[in-house]
Formats: C-alpha cells, sequence, structure tokens
C-alpha cells in the first residue's frame, strides 16, 4: 500500500453517482455506503441507508461494522479528498472490493440524486 496511503489525493476505485444510484435499485449488487464526513455534514444531507463514520475513526471502527467483503463498499465525502484515504483504509483491512464515490456528495448533488436529511447519526449500533 506504500507508506503515504493516507494521503488524500491520488486515485482509488470509483463509481459515479448514476452508477452508485443504478448499484441501490438493484437488490442483487446491494452496496454498503460508509459516510465519512463529519457528523454535521452527514445529517445536513446524506444518502439514504448510508453509515457516518469519520474517517478520523474509521480504523478504529471497522471491525464493528460488520462489513460483508463480499459486497461492494462504497466510501463517500464532500468532493473525494477523505474517501481516498477511507479506501485505501478499509483495502489495508482486506476489503478489496472497497471504492469511493467519485466527485463525492458534490458529485450526487449535482446529478439531482436523492438525499436524506437527519437529526441523528446512523451508525453501526443503531
Amino acid at each position: 500500500m506504500g507508506m503515504f496511503w493516507w494521503l488524500p489525493f491520488g486515485k482509488v476505485p470509483a463509481v459515479s453517482p448514476p452508477q452508485l444510484e443504478t448499484m441501490r435499485r438493484d437488490a442483487t449488487r446491494a452496496a454498503q455506503l460508509i459516510d465519512v464526513r463529519r457528523g454535521d455534514e452527514w445529517r445536513a444531507g446524506h444518502i439514504a441507508g448510508a453509515l457516518n463514520v469519520p474517517v478520523t475513526q474509521l480504523g478504529s471502527r471497522i471491525a464493528a461494522l460488520r462489513l460483508d467483503g463480499t459486497r461492494p463498499i462504497i466510501a463517500m465525502c464532500r468532493s473525494g479528498g477523505r474517501s481516498k484515504v477511507a479506501v485505501r483504509l478499509l483495502q489495508k483491512h482486506g476489503f478489496g472490493n472497497a471504492c469511493e464515490l467519485q466527485g463525492g456528495m458534490r458529485a450526487w448533488q449535482k446529478a439531482g440524486l436523492p438525499l436524506e436529511v437527519n437529526t441523528t447519526v446512523k451508525n453501526q449500533e443503531s
């Protein structure tokens, strides 16, 4: 993975917002969504079903998330920096099917795709 896996730039596997929306609608390709933004960002608008695990907490919480290694894992943030770090961290923990939402939530919103707004954070304990 290299010495600088935690840098928020470079390339990681990615899906576009329309690709993710198609995956969300197809139960056979159900992706696990991890929104790695801060809680206040998540509450302001997120993709329905996404777990909120800030990137600064992801490493210590991966085991508790009980992710299914056979299903795609999509990490997302505001614009793509934090999600790159999250994807590399997930890969480091053996989740080779991890990828990011290309362009992050900015791209999702620009594509006119649906957002859910909450005042409580949904995480692995809810």
